[in-house]
C-alpha cells in the first residue's frame, strides 16, 4: 500500500528527525498525518439547495513519558513547522520512564471502493436524493417534510512511530440521514433514518433508497396511536439491532481501559470474574467489511481486531490503546482513536455487538414476559461511567401483555444500570443484527462507530411512564 508520503510531502529521513525530537521530551513520540475531504448535500423543501466542501489536513505529533502526553498540531506538513509541533509536545511531555509497545504487522484488508465518490457529478447524486423523497411521499400521504443530507468524505492517513514503524490507510465513508415530519391533522410524528458505510458511491443503491423510505414510513399509524403507559419496575425486551445503543452506551464504555485503569469503571477490579449468564458473548470489531465502525489500522498504526470483552458471561479484556495496553502488560486491542490530527488518541470503541444467543426468537422473548415492554427504538440517553446508571429516552415500543404485544407506546424512559441490567439478562434470541445507522461516540470527542445486537429480554428495569 502507498505509504501516503507524496500527499504529506516528507521522507523518512523527515520522519526519523521529527520522532528524534520528540524523543528529548519522552520515551515514546508518533506521528499522525491527516488529509480528509468531506462533501455534502442538502435536500431541503423538494430541491437540493445547497451542499459544501471541506478539506483537513495536517500532522499531530505526541510524546508520551511515563503517565505524562504531550500532544501538539500542526497544520503544514513543513519540515520547520512539523520540529516545532514535536518539541512543543516534548516540552510539554517532560523526560522520564519508559514506553514501548509493539504492534502486529499484518492489518485486515476491509475497505473495498468499487466506484470513488468524485465518479459521479453533483447532479446525478442530487437526483438519487430526490428520488429518495419521492419514494417516501409515494409510501405516505401523511408526509408534511423531507430534509436529506448526502455526505461523503476520503481520509488518506499516514502514521509513524518512535518504533520506526511506518503504517497507512485510505479510510472512505459515506452518509445518508433522512428527518421525515408527518402529520394527520391533529397530531405530528417525526422519523429518523440514517445509513453509513465505508465504501465509495455504489452505497447509493436502488435498494437502499427502498429501505430507508420503507423503514421511514413503517408502523406509522401505530406512532399516531400510540400513548404513555403507566410507569414501574416491569421486564423489557430490547428489539435486535439499534438497540444495541444501549449496550454501547451503558456498558460499552465501562469496558475501555483508561476508565478502568483511572479505577472510574464500575468494571476495573472484574477482570476474570463473571458479570453475566453463561452463553452471552460481547464484542468490539474492527473487520467486519463495509461497516461504519471498521478500521484496518486504528490511529496508533495497531492492526484492527475483533476483541471479545466478555466470553461465556465472563470479563476478559478491556479495550485498549498503547498508553492502558503498556500499563496492563498486554497487547494494544487497536482501540486507539482520535477525531482528527488535532486530537490525541484515547481507547474508543468500533462496531460493539452481542453475538447470538440460543434462546429462541423475538417471538419466543415476547410469549415468556407476562407484562412488559417491547422497546423497538431507542432515542438519545445519559450514562454515568463510574456507576454504571443510565436513562434511555424510547421512541418507539409496545406493551407486552400475556405474551403478546398490544397497545403501541411513546415517550418513556428505561432507566437502570449497565452492569446490574448486564447481569439481569434472562435470554438472547438468535437474531444478531448489526445497525447500520450513523451513530457518532462522543467520549471527549466525535468518532464514527456502529452497535448491534440480537433481541434480549431483561427481567427487571425502570420504565418511566404515567
Amino acid at each position: 500500500m502507498n505509504n501516503n508520503m507524496d500527499i504529506f510531502g516528507v521522507d523518512t529521513a523527515g520522519l526519523r528527525n521529527i520522532v528524534a525530537e520528540g524523543l528529548k521530551g519522552g520515551s515514546w513520540c508518533d506521528l499522525y498525518f491527516e488529509q480528509t475531504v468531506y462533501n455534502d448535500l442538502l435536500l431541503r423543501d423538494g430541491i437540493v439547495a445547497s451542499g459544501g466542501f471541506h478539506l483537513d489536513y495536517g500532522c499531530g505529533v505526541r510524546v508520551l513519558d511515563g503517565e505524562k502526553t504531550g500532544y501538539a498540531y500542526s497544520e503544514s506538513t513543513e519540515m520547520p513547522a512539523l520540529m516545532d509541533a514535536a518539541r512543543a509536545a516534548a516540552a510539554i511531555a517532560g523526560k522520564a520512564g519508559t514506553f514501548g509497545t509493539a504492534a502486529p504487522v499484518c492489518p485486515p484488508e476491509i475497505d473495498i471502493v468499487r466506484q470513488a465518490w468524485d465518479s459521479a457529478t453533483k447532479k446525478e447524486l442530487a437526483a438519487w436524493l430526490e428520488r429518495l423523497e419521492a419514494a417516501i411521499r409515494a409510501r405516505e400521504h401523511r408526509t408534511v417534510k423531507v430534509i436529506a443530507l448526502l455526505s461523503w468524505s476520503q481520509s488518506d492517513i499516514m502514521m509513524y512511530n518512535s518504533l520506526d514503524s511506518l503504517t497507512s490507510d485510505s479510510r472512505p465513508l459515506g452518509n445518508v440521514t433522512v428527518t421525515v415530519i408527518f402529520s394527520d391533522g391533529r397530531r405530528t410524528e417525526q422519523r429518523n433514518v440514517s445509513r453509513s458505510h465505508r465504501c465509495g458511491r455504489e452505497m447509493l443503491s436502488d435498494g437502499l433508497l427502498e429501505a430507508l423510505a420503507d423503514e421511514a414510513v413503517a408502523g406509522l399509524d401505530d406512532s399516531f396511536a400510540a400513548r404513555r403507559p403507566k410507569g414501574g419496575r416491569m421486564p423489557v425486551v430490547m428489539a435486535a439491532g439499534a438497540s444495541g445503543i444501549l449496550l454501547h452506551e451503558a456498558m460499552g464504555h465501562a469496558f475501555e481501559a483508561d476508565f478502568n485503569r483511572k479505577g472510574q469503571s464500575i468494571f476495573c477490579d472484574k477482570m476474570g470474574r463473571r458479570i453475566c449468564r453463561r452463553g452471552i458473548n460481547i464484542l468490539d470489531d474492527a473487520t467486519i467489511p463495509g461497516n461504519r465502525g471498521s478500521l484496518r489500522i486504528d490511529d496508533e498504526g495497531v492492526p484492527g481486531q475483533k476483541t471479545y470483552m466478555v466470553q461465556d458471561g465472563v470479563l476478559t479484556s478491556y479495550l485498549h490503546d498503547r498508553i492502558s495496553a503498556g500499563w496492563y502488560g498486554v497487547p494494544p486491542t487497536g482501540n486507539g482513536r482520535r477525531e482528527s490530527f488535532r486530537y490525541n488518541p484515547i481507547p474508543r470503541m468500533r462496531a460493539t455487538y452481542m453475538e447470538s444467543g440460543t434462546d429462541g426468537t423475538l417471538q419466543d422473548l415476547i410469549s415468556s414476559v407476562r407484562k412488559g415492554i417491547y422497546v423497538d427504538k431507542f432515542a438519545n440517553g445519559e450514562v454515568k461511567i463510574g456507576e454504571g446508571d443510565f436513562t434511555f429516552y424510547v421512541n418507539r415500543g409496545y406493551l407486552i401483555e400475556n405474551g403478546r404485544l398490544t397497545m403501541p407506546v411513546k415517550d418513556i424512559n428505561i432507566i437502570g444500570n449497565g452492569p446490574q441490567a448486564l447481569a439481569d439478562i434472562e435470554a438472547v434470541a438468535g437474531d444478531l443484527k448489526i445497525d447500520d445507522g450513523t451513530w457518532t461516540c462522543g467520549k471527549e470527542q466525535s468518532a464514527a462507530v456502529s452497535c448491534g445486537i440480537p433481541s434480549v429480554l431483561i427481567k427487571n428495569l425502570t420504565v418511566g411512564g404515567e
